[in-house]
């Protein structure tokens, strides 16, 4: 080959080069949707079947109302936006899944064009995926409902949280809802104020469960509220017979189950009461569904529950777009939505809003989705006040709600901080 004929051939691939590199950062390059159609997706990863099904199937009608709100492109029209919504339960387990959540994890991971990863319900789940994420772009994950506190920080946290999730030591995790090391300590405020002189704590020995029953238990002791146990129960069992009586001989005034819908706090209430047990049943916002009262039957009347934030009809009077949204729900639905989708559909339009200002800059990377995620500072949703990230991806919003079980419906009581 003479070097005339090579210097052109030279110049031909250097040109084609430069221009492959421009269209790739034109719509972000590695990490990011095809430069000739910049298609991005934002994934869910939910439980769809078991105990949490009733709560995530309104948390999975707001997602994608917030997408219609939005419109499925970006506000300059260069992407396009596709919402899919996955399981991470499976119908063996009843309830989320440890396989099938990494399992979509690295589905999400080997898809360039998924951008975002909205979930999970569970913050057992989450510890699973978070750090299969990180290692990829990182990849952001934003939860309406997570509250374990070793996610996002050490209070509250087992020894090596959080850093052991984020192993490229950039956070990719964040929730706009508060951690239960605010809602353990609240919890154990509210049954001292009730004028509960003592608790049998139980926990489903799951992750959160027995995160948030840790908190209440160190804060109970601090405020002088007597704790007669914190017990781990066999969330395989159906007979809590034995464990009603246990609890029934402690004397206990109160029981605070630290758990999940799926892991029966109906259940263990069923048989307190068949014990002839009369105290104080409540718990987090992991008992705060439907599933709980239909699972309790009617001595779920007089259950108490804290929640990570208002309900939708507490939101709706402390927002004009909180009301439009719920408005809107009942409308489409024909029915009330549950707690978190109100979360679910100011999550969803967080990660829309960063995506707006990605696509404006000519960056639709996962890092730039990241950084804009993370870079939210006083966002003006629907949950009647402003608020930002901080530098650990937690919301700077931590107001709870009191709720209590009153004919047959979960009905709020007040505030809680």
């Amino acid at each position: 080959m003479n070097r005339k004929h090579f210097a052109r051939k030279l110049f031909i691939v250097a040109t084609l080069v430069l221009a492959v590199a421009v269209l790739v950062a034109a719509c972000g390059g590695v990490g990011g949707p095809s430069a000739a159609a910049c298609k991005v997706k934002i994934v869910s990863s939910l439980p769809m079947q078991g105990g949490a099904k009733a709560q995530t199937d309104t948390m999975i009608n707001s997602i994608k109302m917030a997408l219609e709100d939005h419109g499925a492109k970006s506000k300059d029209g260069k992407c396009t936006v596709e919402y899919l919504p996955w399981d991470d339960a499976s119908a063996a387990l009843g309830q989320w899944d440890p396989a099938v959540e990494t399992a979509n994890a690295n589905k999400a991971v080997a898809d360039p064009e998924v951008l975002a990863y909205l979930g999970t319900y569970n913050s057992g789940a989450a510890k699973l995926s978070i750090p299969i994420l990180n290692q990829a772009g990182p990849l952001v994950m934003v939860s309406p409902a997570n509250t374990y506190p070793g996610l996002t920080k050490t209070n509250g946290a087992e020894a090596g949280e959080p850093a052991k999730y984020y192993p490229t030591g950039v956070r990719n995790y964040a929730r706009v809802v508060p951690a239960d090391d605010i809602q353990g300590a609240v919890g154990a405020r509210w049954y001292k104020e009730l004028g509960l002189a003592s608790v049998y704590i139980l926990n489903d020995q799951q992750l959160y469960g027995k995160g948030v029953a840790d908190v209440f238990e160190a804060e109970a002791k601090k405020i002088g509220l007597e704790v007669k146990s914190n017990e781990g129960i066999d969330t395989k069992a159906t007979d809590y017979s034995a464990l009603a009586t246990k609890i029934a001989n402690s004397g206990a005034a109160s029981v605070y189950f630290g758990g999940i819908e799926s892991n029966h706090p109906g259940l263990v209430l069923k048989a307190l009461r068949a014990a002839g047990w009369k105290g104080q049943f409540g718990g987090p916002d992991g008992i705060f569904t439907t599933s709980v009262i239909q699972e309790a039957g009617s001595d779920a009347e007089g259950m108490i529950a804290t929640a990570g934030g208002l309900p939708p009809a507490e939101i709706a009077k402390a927002s004009p777009a909180g009301q439009k949204w719920l408005d809107d729900y009942r409308k489409k639905f024909n029915s009330d939505p549950e707690f978190y989708a109100t979360y679910a559909y100011e999550t969803m339009n967080v990660l829309l809003a960063a995506l707006d200002r990605c696509s404006a800059k000519g960056t639709v990377t996962r890092a730039c989705m990241r950084d804009e995620t993370f870079a939210t500072k006083d966002f003006n949703g629907m949950l009647g006040a402003t608020w930002s990230f901080d530098a650990n991806g937690d919301t700077t919003l931590t107001t709870m709600s009191a709720n209590i079980v009153k004919d047959g419906k979960w009905s709020f009581i007040s505030p809680l901080k």
